[in-house]
């Protein structure tokens, strides 16, 4: 945002001084070369007033000899022609000639005539006798360009200093504008990353920034301080509470047990009954404290071997498949190196495996694998069991979200929590040919295995 605010001010005053120094430019060079053209005509129309006194008097010439001297000291060529075109006097200087036929137009009645040459500007004028009337010859005064054409580069130097100026005055006013908006927001911003990434005493700073930016600063403070007191609370008391079940129920199975021994077949039958739900309900609370522990984490993402992960867990879950009589495989062609916490590929793998084990039936089939897409890291974990609909995978990801017999609900909660801490996401699918394939997008490590 800071670059945009400091392009778009340069452009708006780059237009402005464009469009008022150079037009402002263009207008006063022409003034100044139409200034510098009557001066020029106005020397000249001073030779030729001493000039008639010649032509048409046939006087001595002492005045239009002492106008020649001047104007040579001045620097300005001069030379008159009589009417009918023969030079009567000058002060010297090649380049003089006048093409005939402007001599002709203006020895019989024209207008001044100016032209540029080279560094010269040069102007015929006609000499005019006493009565205004007719002519008797004509005067041609060039006077160089030097004074004129110095005195436009300075000017030209002077609005390029001005706009350059105003261009680094823009640039300076517009960084510090850049600044004062956009560091507060940047602040904002990286305390709404951490806010989300857990860290819910995260606050931003209000004391800086324009009032609609320190204002949208402490309503945010406001929201995360509501969020932080919700979630701690909720948080707090699903712990506590799933910390005290757990005593009174392990006192529950042991009664039970007790009972069981000295029962007769068909109360030990209901004793079953019950030490298995007891048996549910501690899986339960388990399940409830280990989604309180994954909400309650704070990931520090660190560099992952997802290929060494995938293969010290499916070496550990492959007696319980093997005991099942379910083959579990592992496809990861290392090294591949995601960034998340510390053990959260590892719970979440467990998870993932421990549903799938449960899901399968004899001669079912459990795959593992990781792969490098480019963007990041995905791992798969695909079975060919009963799968689910497309009514369960939506709720799958849900607390209590199950429907195998005696589950809790919680497995894929806890996955998709780890999955989305760590900035990646966790998404279900159906098999090719039946079954549930969980996929895992997580960010890739920098360097080699990774993105």
């Amino acid at each position: 945002m800071a670059r945009r605010i400091v392009l778009t001010m340069l452009a708006l005053i780059g237009a402005l001084l464009v469009s008022t120094v150079v037009p402002l430019g263009l207008i006063t060079t022409g003034h100044e070369r139409a200034s510098f053209k009557e001066d020029t005509v106005f020397s000249a129309g001073g030779v030729a007033s001493f000039a008639e006194g010649t032509l048409a008097d046939h006087g001595s010439g002492s005045s239009l000899a002492r106008a020649l001297a001047r104007a040579r000291r001045a620097g300005e060529q001069v030379r008159v022609y009589d009417i009918r075109g023969r030079v009567a006097a000058g002060n010297g200087g090649d380049g003089m000639a006048v093409p005939t036929a402007t001599l002709g137009r203006v020895l019989g009645g024209g207008d001044t005539v100016a032209t540029g040459i080279g560094d010269r500007l040069r102007v015929v004028v006609p000499v005019r006798n006493d009565d205004g009337v007719g002519i008797v010859g004509a005067v041609v005064l060039a006077r160089p360009t030097t004074r004129l054409d110095q005195r436009l580069r300075t000017l030209w130097l002077w609005l390029a200093a001005v706009a350059i100026t105003g261009l680094l005055a823009a640039t300076v006013t517009a960084i510090a504008l850049a600044r004062w908006v956009g560091q507060p927001l940047n602040a904002l911003d990286g305390t709404a990353q951490r806010l989300g990434g857990g860290a819910l005493d995260a606050r931003s700073v209000t004391g800086h920034g324009p009032p609609e930016v320190r204002r949208l600063a402490r309503h945010f403070n406001a929201m995360a301080g509501r969020l932080e007191t919700l979630v701690h609370g909720n948080r707090a008391a699903m712990a506590d509470v799933s910390h005290q079940l757990r005593t009174p129920l392990t006192a529950l199975r042991l009664r039970l047990d007790l009972l069981a021994q000295d029962a007769d077949p068909a109360t030990a039958d209901e004793l079953t009954g019950a030490q298995e739900e007891v048996s549910r309900l501690s899986r339960l609370v388990d399940g409830l404290l280990a989604v309180a522990r994954a909400e309650n984490v704070l990931v520090k993402p660190v560099p992952i071997a997802v290929d060494a992960v995938i293969r010290d867990r499916a070496t550990a879950w492959r007696p319980v498949a093997e005991e099942r009589a379910v083959v579990l495989k592992q496809d990861c062609p290392g090294p591949i190196r995601a960034m998340v916490g510390a053990d959260h590929l590892e719970q979440i793998l467990d998870n993932l495996l421990a549903n799938a084990l449960d899901a399968v039936p004899s001669g079912g089939h459990v795959e593992v694998s990781a792969s490098s897409n480019g963007d990041g890291i995905q791992v798969v974990v695909a079975d060919d069991g009963p799968g689910m609909s497309a009514m369960q995978q939506a709720q799958a990801f849900r607390r209590f979200g199950t429907t195998a017999p005696g589950g809790a609900g919680l497995g894929l909660a806890i996955v998709h929590r780890l999955a989305t801490s760590n900035g990646g996401c966790a998404a279900l699918s159906d098999t090719p040919g039946g079954g549930l394939t969980v996929t895992l997008d997580l960010p890739a490590a920098p360097g080699p295995g990774g993105s």
